[in-house]
């Protein structure tokens, strides 16, 4: 059961004896905490080591990359990974270029490649979003092939009514379960006025990944994604239910969380910590 997890507690030396105790094979499957890295962009992009360093330090084991550090070389930048601490198991790439960073991709040793939204064009009618689909169908194929996943992040626009469905169900449809996977945003699908966990149970095979950001109660749902939807607080400060969504989410497999903040009114170091100290807490 989710109560009975046990979940590594880390210190900025390193492990604690407490994750060195022996666990029930029942527990021994526990997914890691990372961070979206866009999370802390003004510092990633002025020193990205530094970050790095303050992110494991926190107690992170994990890293998602995101467009403005692939400045660095591929090696360079796994590379900086390593001596962090951290791992890299995925990286957000803009749909307007995806297919020209697949090799660098693969040299980062990134397992999903995840486009995180639809550029502003292509987010009207139900032809452009088919017209996605059928994209993510034939990057999943070039992804697979260089043997990485490929997937997408969802935010709140694809549930905008279109024509008696949303894009979001066309994205779905529309595209192979085995090519195109699902990095599911609890923040984001709460805004749109869907339920997390009702959307956990759907997709089951397909979401392998979760972003975790909170929501400030008192607004209403919104399918538009502008200044207007964005009510993003710490994971834990929230109205969003994480201890239910965890733990439908360790019954069904999901291989990593990632923290994200878009926004916040603390320092973004101060915001992630916050996060971490909750879900440590939540999942012991």
């Amino acid at each position: 059961m989710f109560s009975q997890r046990d979940f590594l507690r880390l210190s900025p030396s390193g492990i604690s004896a407490a994750a060195l105790q022996p666990v029930s094979p029942a527990a021994s499957r526990r997914v890691p905490l990372g961070v979206q890295l866009y999370t802390v962009r003004k510092q990633a992009e002025v020193d990205l080591p530094r970050v790095l360093v303050q992110i494991r330090k926190i107690g992170y084991e994990e890293v998602e990359l995101y467009w403005n550090v692939y400045t660095h070389p591929a090696a360079e930048l796994r590379q900086m990974i390593t001596d962090a601490g951290l791992r890299a198991p995925s990286g957000h790439f803009d749909y307007n270029g995806l297919a020209s960073k697949l090799d660098y991709a693969s040299e980062l040793g990134v397992k999903y490649v995840i486009c995180p939204m639809l550029p502003n064009n292509m987010r009207t009618t139900a032809d452009d979003f088919k017209r996605a689909a059928s994209q993510f169908n034939q990057w999943g194929k070039e992804v697979e092939s260089r043997g990485m996943h490929f997937g997408f992040h969802n935010h709140n626009y694809e549930f905008h009514p279109i024509a008696a469905t949303a894009g979001f169900n066309i994205l779905m449809n529309d595209t192979d379960p085995k090519l195109v996977r699902l990095e599911m945003d609890c923040y984001w699908i709460t805004q749109a006025g869907r339920d997390p966990i009702q959307m956990l149970k759907q997709y089951h095979d397909r979401v392998r990944m979760l972003h975790l950001k909170d929501r400030k109660p008192g607004f209403p749902a919104s399918q538009e994604l502008n200044s207007s939807a964005e009510h993003f607080t710490e994971v834990g400060n929230g109205t969003i239910n994480w201890k239910a969504i965890l733990a439908v989410a360790e019954a069904q497999g999901i291989e990593h969380y990632f923290v994200e903040q878009d926004s916040s009114d603390k320092s973004p170091i101060e915001s992630i910590r916050a996060s971490y100290d909750y879900l440590q807490k939540l999942m012991a």
